[in-house]
Parts: C-alpha cells; sequence; structure tokens
C-alpha cells in the first residue's frame, strides 16, 4: 500500500480540500522552494494564477484567502481558523504579504492573483501556477495540482505527473480490491490487520493507534460545535445553520417518540421496539453529517475524509457505530478508520477522488464506499463482505454531478453529506445479509466510476455552470 491512512485522513480546515487546503499547501510549498533555494530575499513579487475549477469556483470554495496564508508559510492543520480571514482582510487592506512568514513584499490582490475562470491547463482541472520576480526577471515559476483530498502534485515536466509512493517497504502491498481480498484470504487475516500490518511498517502501533484516535477526536469536537454554533453559513446564499437546531429538537424530546438521546433511544429499541421511532437512528445520522459539514462550509477546522466536500459522512457513521452499535471502543473505532483508509487508498491509487475531475461520485461516493467497508468491518462483516458494502457504496453513487450553487459548498453538498451516510449504513447492513459473493466487484465499480466521470461534462465537474448551480436563484 502506497498511500497511509492517514494521507486520507488529514486534519484541516474548510471548505475545500481540493480547493482550500491543497492550495494552501502548494503555495507554502513555492514560498518554501524560494528560501531553500537562496531566492526568498531577492524576490520583488509574487504571482499566483488558478486554473480550471479553481478558477472557476474558487472564491466560493476559499482559494484566495488559502494561497494568501500559504504563501505566509500557513499549514492547514495548524493555521487560526479564526485569524485566517482577518489576516486576508489586512494583506487586501495593506497590499502587503509576508512571504514564507518573514519576507515582506508588495501584493495586490487584482493583479498578483488572478482565478482563470474559463482556461484550464491539460493535465487536471485543479492547477495553479506561482511565478515569483525580482524586478522584472522572473527567478522562479512552479506549477501545481491540487488533486483532491489535499493531495498536491508538482508539475515535473512528464505531462503525466504523479504521487511519489512511500518508499517504505510494507509487508501488504495493494492497489485494488482484488489485491486486497487475496492477501486477507493468504494470511487469514481481516481487513482492519492488514492495514495495521502496513502502517505499523512506517511508526509503531502505539503511535497507529494514538494517531487515529486524535483524528477521531477532531471528528468528535467538529461534531460538537456543529451542533452548537447557530446563524448562517459565510457567502452571499444565506444558508441558515441546522444542525445546532435539530440537535436541540432531539435532545429535547420533540421528536414524534420522543427520543432524547442516541443512548435512549437504542435502549428503548432493544426493551420495546413497537414503542421506538424505528428511524430514529437516522435523524441522528443526518444531525451528525449536518454538523461536520456545515463546520466544513464556515471555514471550520475539519478532516478531510477523503476530501471536504464528503467530510460528514465517515464522522456521521462512526458516530452511529459509536452510539448504536454495542461494544465500539477505541480498538473497534482505530479498525474503522483503518478499513475506511485501506479502501480510500485503492480509490486514491487506481482512480480519483477530485470533484473537478470526476464529480461528485468521486469525493461523497467515495466516502460512503469507505464508510460502508468500515461499518460492515467492526458489525463483524468478512473481508469479502467488507469489500461488497465498499462495491455497493459507490454502485450508487455512480454518475453523481458536482454542482455547487454559486460555487460554494453549501448546496447540494450539506444534505448530500447527510443522505449518502444513511446509505452507507444501509449498504452495510445489505452486505451483511449475504455472503459476500456478488456480481459486481469493488474494482469493477472503480472503474467505471472513473470512466462514467471521463464522459461526464466539465460542467458538472465543480465548476458552478451546470445543474443546480445553473438552476437556482442566487439571492
Amino acid at each position: 500500500m502506497t498511500v497511509s491512512v492517514f494521507d486520507l485522513f488529514k486534519i484541516g480546515i474548510g471548505p475545500s480540500s481540493s480547493h482550500t487546503v491543497g492550495p494552501m499547501r502548494a503555495a507554502a510549498r513555492f514560498a518554501a522552494t524560494l528560501a531553500d533555494d537562496d531566492l526568498l530575499s531577492r524576490t520583488t513579487r509574487v504571482r499566483g494564477e488558478l486554473f480550471g475549477s479553481l478558477g472557476a469556483t474558487g472564491h466560493g470554495h476559499g482559494s484566495v484567502g488559502a494561497v494568501l496564508w500559504g504563501l505566509e508559510g500557513e499549514d492547514p492543520e495548524t493555521v487560526d481558523t479564526t485569524a485566517g480571514p482577518l489576516r486576508t482582510a489586512e494583506i487586501a487592506e495593506s497590499g502587503r504579504i509576508r512571504i514564507n512568514g518573514s519576507h515582506q513584499i508588495g501584493f495586490d490582490l487584482d493583479s498578483d492573483l488572478v482565478l482563470h475562470r474559463r482556461k484550464s491547463l491539460p493535465f487536471h482541472p485543479n492547477g495553479m501556477t506561482f511565478t515569483a520576480w525580482q524586478d522584472d526577471r522572473v527567478i522562479a515559476e512552479r506549477t501545481y495540482y491540487s488533486i483532491g483530498g489535499g493531495f498536491v502534485l508538482d508539475d515535473d515536466g512528464s505531462g503525466s505527473p504523479t504521487l511519489q509512493p512511500d518508499p517504505t517497504p510494507v509487508p501488504y502491498p495493494f492497489r485494488t480490491g482484488a489485491d486486497l481480498l487475496e492477501l486477507c484470504l493468504a494470511n487469514d487475516l481481516s481487513i482492519a490487520q492488514i492495514a495495521m500490518a502496513n502502517e505499523c511498517a512506517r511508526r509503531p502501533e502505539d503511535e497507529v493507534r494514538a494517531r487515529l484516535v486524535e483524528i477521531w477526536q477532531v471528528m468528535v469536537g467538529c461534531v460538537s460545535h456543529g451542533c452548537h454554533t447557530t446563524g448562517t453559513l459565510p457567502g452571499g446564499l444565506k444558508v441558515r445553520r441546522r444542525a445546532a437546531e435539530l440537535h436541540q429538537r432531539l435532545r429535547s424530546a420533540q421528536g414524534p417518540f420522543g427520543m432524547t438521546t442516541p443512548a435512549q433511544a437504542g435502549a428503548l429499541a432493544s426493551v420495546s421496539p413497537a414503542k421506538a421511532d424505528p428511524l430514529a437512528a437516522m435523524d441522528w445520522v443526518t444531525l451528525w453529517a449536518l454538523a461536520v459539514n456545515e463546520e466544513n462550509a464556515s471555514g471550520g477546522r475539519v478532516v478531510t475524509a477523503p476530501t471536504n466536500g464528503a467530510a460528514g459522512i465517515i464522522p456521521a457513521v462512526l458516530h452511529y457505530a459509536a452510539h448504536f452499535v454495542p461494544g465500539v471502543d477505541d480498538d473497534a473505532i482505530c479498525r474503522f478508520l483503518l478499513v475506511a483508509g485501506a479502501i480510500g487508498s485503492i480509490y486514491q491509487q487506481t482512480a480519483s477522488i477530485s470533484g473537478a475531475e470526476v464529480g461528485c461520485q468521486g469525493e461523497v461516493g467515495t466516502a460512503c464506499s469507505m464508510a460502508a467497508a468500515a461499518l460492515a468491518e467492526i458489525l463483524g462483516g468478512s473481508p469479502a463482505q467488507v469489500e461488497n458494502a465498499a462495491e455497493i457504496g459507490m454502485e450508487h453513487h455512480l454518475g453523481l454531478t458536482c454542482d455547487p450553487v454559486g460555487g460554494l459548498v453549501q448546496i447540494p453538498c450539506i444534505e448530500r453529506n447527510a443522505v449518502a451516510s444513511v446509505k452507507a449504513i444501509t449498504a452495510a447492513r445489505l452486505a451483511l445479509h449475504g455472503d459476500g459473493s456478488h456480481k459486481v466487484t469493488l474494482d469493477q465499480v472503480v472503474t467505471t466510476m472513473m470512466q462514467t466521470g471521463a464522459d461526464m461534462k466539465v460542467k458538472y465537474k465543480e465548476t458552478a455552470r451546470g445543474g443546480l448551480a445553473v438552476n437556482i436563484v442566487e439571492c
């Protein structure tokens, strides 16, 4: 396995892994390159250009601020989500920026950061180029591609840059679902055990577990903050935050069956199913997904899972497991995240998780597939049943377009995460009712997703020029 679980789950900020996290990383990488090559003190001007989907929807996806913060050396995992927007305003007002955090130069937002709305680079729709000058002479220029999930590729001049594989040898390398199932069968191991063994080739097991629990705690914090924050989301749509109101309603027994907490709902269902709302758990799953994606839309701290646009699905399904599945402890949470990461690595290595490249099927579809597989694992599924759950999760997202209204990660993105979370639970349960044998394999559905994305018109791939984006009147 060349992609670690910690590559798929990265702590960052909203609203977009490809349009916010990726550009911030790319800009920081360029600034660091200037310092490493002893060019920083000579630099008198820096210019950034965003192409394709980045240019088309960058304003609504937070790309402008992300590039500015990256040029100043900030990192998505540690940047102050409250101070960041204030710093953007300071740069715009003062016309000055601190490259790599130290070298101050003039910076004009209108001329030094250009978003090309209808111009793309050939390799990938999320391309960006940074140029540094010493007076009138170009002293450095680099092109980067934000390929989804916060992954950034340097243009190496080949025309087809690829992710550099982790050189650390792992005991059970795999790229496809078939590879993974064969390893499980040959070694009598679960998918979680395969994934853990590979992670332990990079770091001690106790460190792996500690980092996985840390990721879970960030997810918990994100859900909690989203459940207690009211108001409207930033941007011209003026979308009202709903998670806090729904949370209060569920806790105050305003539902049709008086469920107040997940624990009480589960207890009542086990004692007297006739008195229980059979869909009470789904209300909570919906809440948890909405809470995360409202946080993401507001530029808050989230875990990329595997993208920001789909960041609510895995936390919502894992919250479902923690609250409604008996016996889910830290070990089960680690197994959940390991399996989700293993399935996500298949998509990352053999297809795409970029909405700008394949539509939302690559983001929400992939997250649903990952969550379904992970839930099937901790519910006792065999490797074949887990693979089946992953396949079901993606199969029923094929063709899903990415058409954000107003270029904002709000409509239909937020509700889409809630619906996909419920679908992931259904996929896991459906797979567990079978014996693992099925007609369509995970690899076949991954290939189909990639082919469907290639056939999809560009206007349906995160450009805000098709679908709901052009049929909803902005207020």
